[in-house]
């Protein structure tokens, strides 16, 4: 049975969502869920949200699984907001825990923030396998862009986070605490270790001189990636990969968004005014 797979694309974070189900049962699983954010003003929106939830209402589908393929660093997850409109289960990968322990130093947490995963419904260890109405999923660590990265194998297409983008934009970088480029590139040679006619979906697409993409195959990353394709080895790899981290700025989002991303989607309680607030750590990351 071949997965239904239907994805939005979130502009302004450049994400895919995907919807997946079996095409024939009403249990469907969404990935990697976006919630609006305008950094300027502080707000956040359900507009993107709403857009898919309207989708799965209309197709008369049942939402059993949220699954996250990573704490992301570029868009807050709307995990929660799905969980309270439709339902399901909010999982991620089992070694979030190491990402929660670095972040709770990073902004100086009390011991009321938990470092063991809890605010997720689910943890999800390598090679955990469960099903979407009749499609067999199995879970895969496949870390080095942060050590809690999963993929996901569902029924044979690869929902691969941010291990790997499309061919002209190439790889995810690993200079996040816990990253590591020869951890990632030992986990994209296992993606790539697929038949060369599996799909892959992009969680993000950057695109320049065309439109936006989140589709491609084994083949075509082996033959094309700019950064592992046509046989590059792990030490070009680790080196091109240093470099390259070695000039990049922070994501815009990283510092609002790993801090609810941590925690499921879930925003921090409200204070005494009623609002609630998010930390802004000074001179920390010179």
């Amino acid at each position: 049975m071949q997965p239904q797979v239907k994805a939005f694309f979130h502009a302004p974070t450049f994400t895919y969502t995907y919807v997946v189900s079996d095409g024939v049962n009403p249990a469907c699983a969404v990935i990697d869920p976006v919630l609006d954010f305008d950094y300027k003003s502080g707000t956040t929106d359900t507009q993107s949200a709403e857009e898919v939830i309207s989708f799965i209402k209309a197709q008369n589908l049942s939402l059993e699984w949220i699954l996250e393929t990573h704490a992301h660093a570029d868009h807050i997850s709307a995990a929660k907001y799905y969980q309270a409109q439709l339902g399901g289960k909010v999982a991620i990968g089992a070694e979030i825990h190491r990402v929660q322990e670095v972040f709770k130093g990073v902004f100086n947490y009390g011991d009321e923030f938990k470092t063991d995963g809890s605010q997720f419904d689910e943890l999800l260890g390598a090679n955990r396998q469960f099903k979407i109405g009749e499609l067999e999923v199995n879970v895969l660590h496949t870390p080095g862009h942060t050590p809690a990265c999963v993929s996901y194998d569902i029924a044979g297409h690869l929902f691969v986070g941010d291990t790997m983008f499309m061919p002209d934009v190439g790889t995810a970088r690993c200079d996040f605490p816990g990253g590591d480029a020869e951890v990632l590139y030992a986990s994209i040679q296992t993606l790539l270790s697929y038949p060369e006619d599996t799909p892959i979906y992009m969680c993000h697409d950057y695109p320049n001189d065309r439109e936006a993409c989140y589709l491609t195959t084994v083949a075509e990353q082996k033959a094309h990636n700019i950064h592992i394709g046509n046989g590059k080895s792990c030490q070009e790899f680790v080196a091109m990969r240093t470099a390259r981290d070695a000039s990049l700025e922070m994501p815009t989002l990283i510092l609002p968004s790993i801090q609810i991303n941590i925690r499921a989607g879930l925003i921090p309680d409200a204070e005494n005014n009623g609002v609630s607030y998010l930390k802004l750590p000074l001179n920390q990351f010179k």
